[in-house]
């Protein structure tokens, strides 16, 4: 088996100890189904070509250079030795700032995970690090150069080493206030609550990530063998939206209970007039019955 190739080698330092490590990505994508461009009429790959936005003529590699706009068509030209002097210079290492409850960790700056592991020597204090921070139950928020840009990063453990995911500066998080401003101000409270309490109930679980499914890959893997087989995969019925008008009535279904609800108990009025329907229906069958016997006789 291929040992996986470090993406960075540096240094994680806390107090005056510090240890050579390396950075491996924890996520990939490169085993999802990829697809190419194609020409419809020729069946030939499609390559991505530059073009000049008013002439529409190529524009060669080198003559691409990165520029930003400060008005309308107005760009400020960059050119890749000012772009390479602006970036900070790297020192290698994971300097420890500070130690947070796990608690605190809002995962919503979480930007991608990678395994942090010892480098050949300094096992010791790596593992005198993770253990340390596992028995007090706390993260590590530290700075670095990764991958030409300043990045904060958290550590936590994680099984026998280190988990370090790049965070989101705050201004790339948008502020949860605006997406929930038109929530109303509600409280449910009685049977609707003690209802909604008791499904959640019924589907607790523990987080198994091996049972997820992409539903996609799999689809598209299936459509791509029926396609190579010569064969067409069956179309599926499209589903039918319900749309419950009665929020307390879905969730007794939800909870078993909509079957029970949803019979109407039968008075003694209604027993009896069914019972006088049924005796009104039954003479009606005699002429019809009598008629046919002259027709037959």
């Amino acid at each position: 088996m291929v040992s996986p190739r470090a993406n960075w080698k540096g240094f994680i330092k806390f107090g005056e100890v510090s240890c050579p490590v390396a950075l491996y990505t924890a996520a990939s994508s490169s085993e999802r189904i990829a697809f190419n461009t194609l020409n419809r009429k020729t069946g030939n790959r499609v390559k991505r070509e530059f073009v000049d936005s008013e002439t529409g003529n190529p524009v060669e590699r080198d003559d691409q250079v990165k520029g930003y706009e400060v008005d309308n068509g107005q760009y400020i030209v960059l050119e890749p030795d000012e772009v390479a002097a602006a970036v900070p210079e790297s020192d290698k290492t994971l300097k420890i700032e500070a130690y947070i409850p796990c608690s605190q960790i809002d995962t919503t700056y979480f930007d991608k995970p990678y395994y942090l592991a010892p480098d050949k020597m300094g096992s010791d204090a790596f593992v005198l690090l993770r253990d340390g921070m596992k028995n007090e139950k706390v993260a590590a928020i530290a700075r670095t150069v990764l991958f030409r840009r300043m990045r904060t990063v958290l550590i936590r453990p994680h099984g026998k080493g280190l988990i370090a995911n790049t965070l989101n500066f705050d201004y790339e998080v948008r502020s949860s206030a605006k997406a929930f401003e038109d929530m109303p101000d509600l409280k449910i409270e009685g049977e609707m609550l003690e209802l909604a309490e008791h499904i959640i109930g019924t589907k607790k679980g523990s987080f198994d990530a091996s049972t997820f499914d992409d539903r996609y890959e799999a689809a598209v893997a299936e459509l791509v063998k029926a396609k190579i087989e010569g064969r067409s995969l069956p179309k599926r019925k499209a589903p039918v939206a319900s749309k419950p008008s009665d929020l307390l009535q879905a969730l007794r279904e939800s909870a078993g209970l909509g079957a029970k609800e949803a019979q109407p108990k039968r008075t003694a009025a209604n027993v009896n007039k069914g019972a006088v329907r049924q005796k009104a229906a039954k003479p009606v069958a005699k002429p019809k019955a009598a008629a046919a016997t002259r027709r037959a006789g």
